[in-house]
């Protein structure tokens, strides 16, 4: 069992759930008496739309998981927040009074969505929190090794500069929203590696992890350092890397420096092949997704034995103490291992990845 503490940063390892036989735990009969059958509702409540995986991965996946094991008797209430903290709140709110059996959150805002968390605490509906971990009396939580990230990107940008690394190498980061306990995780990791190594020139946290803000910020680095002087871009997440490319683009520049990324978007993908991001961070959705519903699922049902099989980690939040939680472990993603990643785990097709003016790039990786 490991202990993390979210509100301040901690050591990070990778956990193996997998290798244990957990996540192909099915929550047999013989695991309690449940104190709910198949037809149960699950709630769940994602952050916003920017980021292509919520509405493409997470979501179908988390359904189709709860379908399989209710015998499709079990539903799944959605909502997404669309990045707002508020409409969120209210979407909470709705599903506690629709009285769901148990609710699977990520949080727009951690601290905002206490209050919300206890409403549903005090109705008797468990909250599992989902990818970021949300103030209040969460009963579980699930999400990836966010130092690990972090400190999995520096890694790779120290790489990108190879032999010629230099304290005096001036690099930008574009952290992550400022509301998100994440942000803080990766930004956290990141500097574990990076400190003492580069010259930290200009520092964003991003409002709402918007492309169009980073954007905006990125430029705003360009114009105080010169395009010329950046030797690399600490990006904590894909649609962020798309932002300053575009910046990087308009500043009239050809040659990208290395830029790191996370969450394995399309794009992203196609810009790493096409030399314009170095690499990103390949996080699993489909174990992520499908845990979650197995933790809900098995937590309404008060199947014990299971429950604990799949959260053998603790983590505490500023305002909840060990919290049952599981730490899914990541992989950096780079041009040379796209096929063992997101293709091999059915994420992309070769041919959507591939399009006309990759094919070059493909083939020099042997992606076809």
């Amino acid at each position: 069992m490991r202990r993390i503490a979210i509100s301040v940063a901690a050591t990070s390892v990778s956990v193996m759930l997998a290798g244990c036989g957990v996540l192909n735990a099915t929550g047999s009969s013989d695991d309690a008496s449940p104190t709910k059958g198949d037809d149960i509702t699950v709630g769940l409540l994602l952050p916003e739309k920017a980021n292509t995986r919520y509405e493409e991965f997470d979501h179908p996946i988390f359904k189709a998981k709860v379908e399989s094991l209710t015998d499709n008797k079990g539903r799944v209430e959605y909502a997404n927040a669309d990045a707002d903290a508020g409409k969120q709140s209210s979407q909470l709110q709705a599903m506690v009074d629709k009285k769901v059996d148990v609710i699977v959150l990520d949080a727009v805002d951690a601290h905002a969505i206490a209050p919300g968390v206890q409403k549903a605490k005090d109705a008797g509906i468990p909250v599992i929190a989902y990818d970021r971990l949300a103030e209040g009396p969460i009963d579980a939580y699930i999400s990836f090794d966010n130092e690990l990230v972090g400190e999995v990107q520096g890694r790779s940008l120290l790489e990108s500069l190879g032999d010629d690394l230099s304290i005096t190498d001036k690099i930008v980061m574009m952290n992550g929203s400022p509301t998100d306990p994440n942000a803080k995780q990766f930004k956290a990791g990141a500097m574990s590696e990076l400190k003492g190594k580069v010259t930290i020139s200009k520092s964003f946290d991003t409002k709402d992890w918007k492309p169009e803000n980073a954007q905006a910020n990125m430029t705003e680095a360009i114009n105080a350092i010169g395009a010329e002087n950046i030797e690399a871009v600490y990006s904590a997440n894909d649609g962020m890397a798309g932002g300053i490319v575009k910046a990087l683009k308009a500043a009239g520049v050809t040659d990208m420096p290395p830029i790191t990324g996370q969450d394995a978007e399309l794009a992203a993908v196609q810009r790493i092949l096409a030399g314009e991001q170095y690499m990103s961070v390949y996080k699993s959705y489909p174990e992520e997704a499908e845990s979650a519903a197995e933790m809900a699922v098995a937590k309404v049902q008060g199947r014990d034995i299971q429950f604990d099989a799949l959260t053998r980690d603790r983590v505490d939040s500023p305002t909840t103490k060990d919290i049952p939680a599981q730490l899914v472990p990541v992989v950096a993603l780079t041009k040379e291992n796209i096929g063992d990643t997101v293709v091999a785990d059915k994420i992309y097709k070769v041919s959507e990845i591939c399009t006309a003016r990759l094919q070059a790039a493909c083939a020099a990786v042997n992606l076809t």
